[in-house]
């Protein structure tokens, strides 16, 4: 089965955007290898405004040889991306269960925290890989909403020379 994986870019006071939506606190650092994490995956699931904002940012998304998979109860249709708007957990179990366009390929989930919430307390999130930028937000979209408790393992983690820590986490099941 397809691994979930919640790979996010989280402030050191724990939010994923800033107070008005925004990512420009998010930096990179040369020595990651982005284009190889990208690899990793074939399927991309997110929520709308995570999806707005990709599409911003990439205008090309549905060009990039990823299936998109965007979850919304208002956007019904968009070129190029299935959208799930009900039965959400059932649907996400289904997409792990699938072989996907790639074998051996895994989702990843981009976003929002909401959706993350939804999909954790479901027990449907394999991995949360964290990628903990400098800095100190004070407000904005948190990591995560409240809801369960969820014991995790440490199975990596690692600093980039711009101060950035990488920290990869399985649900203990």
């Amino acid at each position: 089965m397809r691994q979930l994986r919640y790979s996010v870019a989280v402030s050191l006071d724990g939010f994923i955007a800033g107070p008005n939506g925004e990512s420009d606190w998010i930096i990179t650092d040369p020595s990651f290898d982005f284009a190889a994490l990208w690899n990793e995956f074939d399927t991309l699931l997110m929520g709308r405004r995570t999806f707005e904002v990709a599409i911003k940012r990439f205008p090309s998304l549905d060009a990039m040889g990823k299936k998109i998979v965007v979850v919304s109860t208002t956007l019904k249709q968009y070129p190029g991306a299935t959208i799930l708007s009900d039965k959400i957990s059932e649907a996400v179990a289904a997409l792990k269960a699938e072989s996907g366009p790639q074998p051996g390929k895994d989702i990843w989930l981009m976003g929002g925290g909401a959706l993350f919430r939804t999909l954790l307390d479901a027990g449907l999130v394999d991995t949360v890989e964290l990628s903990v930028i400098p800095i100190l937000l004070g407000s904005g979209t948190p990591l995560l909403p409240a809801g369960n408790r969820c014991p995790m393992r440490l199975e990596e983690s690692s600093a980039l020379p711009n101060g950035t820590l990488r920290l990869y986490y399985s649900i203990a099941r």
